[in-house]
């Protein structure tokens, strides 16, 4: 098998062969993928949300277009945009013109109020923000009022430093906007972009292969940066994952072909384009297949089925929680689906009911995280059953999984547990700015530490067992901890504050706070969680909250830590006593 790193951006099999070919006929930048979508099923639908249907032909115009729009803001090849835009077309063709030029696609959280914004746009140095005015509940122009005054007068400022440029996407005069912002429509106007082959920026050429203006695309290259993935980890505060064109490309791919898209089949994903799972597993994916990818700017379970009918929609992504939310939904019985595989990142038990209760008999398991782009190992559609639904998965082609024991600091002999490490093409650049971080993360000779426990059989299949770190997961979320922590410590009433995550039926896991207040005050639960909601996201707001004394009594580490383990196990007795009243 040719080796990734030697792939040129060519394709030169049958691209409807959607059985397990060489890596040499991937794609592996993101142009490279629109343009060989555009130019094979042009008049295919790209990305459905709703009433907004896009055929591939018409994506890559928007993309050309949006290309041109940016070069005349001022967005050149190496540049950090930060993209703050709910699911469907206009985040996909945003995407695809940012990273088509040479420029790197900061991914904004949608759900992130003042104080993750500030942080993710401050880290990122992002010289560049692009939002809508709102993403379903959250006024993000409201957000970026909160920040502090610079917004308000002139960019950059001292509360964001590296920001230049802050762009209001609608074209809605009615839409109030401060004297330093401006609109996207300032940059663009009707007939930039009605012939891809037309468009040209003053001092600009064309490329003809991708068609994306300007001279950047040139310098677009598979190990180019393309986006910047914040994750969540035991630290304070997220990290900002770099991944590769190469990386991302080749994983939707791989995925893809395993998942058993072929093209013209419908892809329904509400995995938020804002994470990998939704950028390269969704997006890249349908592209990489040529498939249609539907689409929800929210997820509800009974909308979701009812698209899932009418769409015809042949598979489907999620996790457990979008799994059995859509399995134990009322109206399911009475819907006809014609859905034929899945990509589910869930247990056994889940995989079953997937398989049999919607359906999807080719439903496949996978595992992965930010930092590899993010697809590390996954079963096949063609695989037999009891593979699949054991969620015993294969490394993704050309890429190294060892088990590492790190007591005996020795890979673990097949069939032992230990700390999942990956090496390949689809591992991360590093962390932005976070040199020590990087070195914690991958040893010397290029091993990434996942920080998960996983097993490896004798046919080098990968189970996955549990995660080493302190993050819990949140319905599809990593949230850390400590990072709750950090602002549950602002609030002038609290002197100690631990997270822990806790079982929770429809999310998985959800945040349980303790909280220790500080002498002479008071505080009541709602007040707390009110105040913490207008300053993180809501899935970092904590479901429970207990108030303590103080931690002594639960024990302390050496170091005068508190011992989360004590706290987990006095957090499920909470809700044992509670579901008992």
């Amino acid at each position: 098998m040719t080796a990734l790193n030697d792939v040129t951006d060519t394709f030169d099999t049958d691209p409807f062969d959607r059985t397990e070919v060489p890596v040499d006929a991937c794609p592996l930048t993101t142009s490279a993928v629109l343009a060989r979508a555009a130019a094979t099923v042009p008049d295919l639908e790209a990305v459905v949300c709703g009433d907004d249907r896009v055929t591939y032909a018409e994506l890559k115009r928007r993309a050309d277009s949006a290309a041109v729009v940016l070069r005349r803001m001022g967005v050149r090849a190496g540049d950090h945009v930060a993209l703050c835009v709910g699911n469907g077309p206009r985040w996909v063709e945003l995407f695809y013109a940012i990273t088509g030029i040479g420029a790197v696609v900061v991914a904004v959280n949608t759900r992130y109020r003042s104080s993750d914004l500030a942080y993710v746009l401050n880290d990122s140095q992002a010289s560049f923000l692009i939002t809508a005015p709102r993403v379903l509940s959250n006024d993000f122009l409201s957000t970026i009022r909160t920040i502090g005054p610079g917004p308000d007068s002139e960019l950059p400022h001292l509360e964001l430093p590296y920001l230049a440029s802050i762009v209001v996407l609608e074209d809605d005069s009615a839409t109030e906007i401060e004297a330093g912002w401006t609109r996207w429509s300032e940059f663009s106007d009707t007939s930039v972009g009605s012939r891809p082959e037309e468009v040209v920026v003053e001092g600009d050429a064309t490329d003809g292969a991708d068609g994306i203006a300007g001279d950047d695309a040139a310098v677009v290259s598979p190990a180019s940066i393309s986006l910047i993935q914040y994750t969540s980890g035991t630290t304070a505060r997220p990290k900002g994952v770099l991944l590769t064109h190469r990386g991302m490309c080749a994983d939707a791919h791989f995925s893809a072909v395993r998942m058993g898209l072929r093209a013209g089949d419908r892809f329904h994903s509400v995995r938020p384009f804002f994470h990998v799972a939704g950028s390269t597993l969704s997006v890249l994916s349908s592209a990489q297949s040529m498939a249609t990818l539907v689409t929800m700017e929210r997820f509800s379970a009974g909308p979701a089925l009812g698209i899932l009918e009418r769409e015809r929609c042949t598979h489907f992504s999620g996790n457990d929680t979008i799994a059995l939310m859509l399995l134990d939904h009322p109206d399911r019985p009475r819907r006809n689906l014609v859905l034929r595989g899945a990509w589910v990142a869930a247990s056994a038990a889940v995989l079953k009911r997937v398989a049999e209760e919607l359906g999807a008999s080719e439903v496949v398991a996978g595992y992965g995280q930010s930092e590899a782009s993010p697809n590390v190992a996954q079963s096949a559609w063609w695989e037999p059953e009891h593979v699949r639904l054991a969620s015993a998965m294969l490394p993704q082609p050309g890429v190294e999984v060892r088990i590492w024991d790190d007591a005996a600091t020795e890979q673990a002999p097949t069939g032992c547990k230990g700390e999942i490490q990956v090496r390949g093409w689809n591992v991360m650049s590093g962390y932005l700015n976070n040199p020590q971080a990087t070195r914690n993360a991958c040893t010397s000779d290029g091993w990434l530490r996942t920080g998960d426990l996983g097993i490896l059989d004798e046919d080098g299949r990968l189970t996955f067992v549990g995660r080493l770190k302190e993050m819990f997961r949140v319905g599809g979320e990593n949230v850390s901890p400590v990072e709750i922590e950090e602002e549950l410590l602002h609030h002038p009433a609290v002197r100690q504050a631990v997270v822990v995550g806790v079982p929770d039926p429809r999310l998985i896991e959800v945040p349980f706070a303790f909280i220790s207040l500080s002498q002479g005050h008071s505080l009541e639960e709602a007040a707390l969680v009110a105040w913490l909601r207008e300053r993180v996201a809501g899935f970092k707001v904590p479901k429970y909250v207990r108030f303590m004394e103080d931690f002594e009594e639960l024990g302390m580490t050496a170091s005068s830590k508190v011992q989360r383990g004590g706290l987990g196990r006095q957090a499920q007795k909470y809700l044992e006593e509670m579901a008992a009243i």
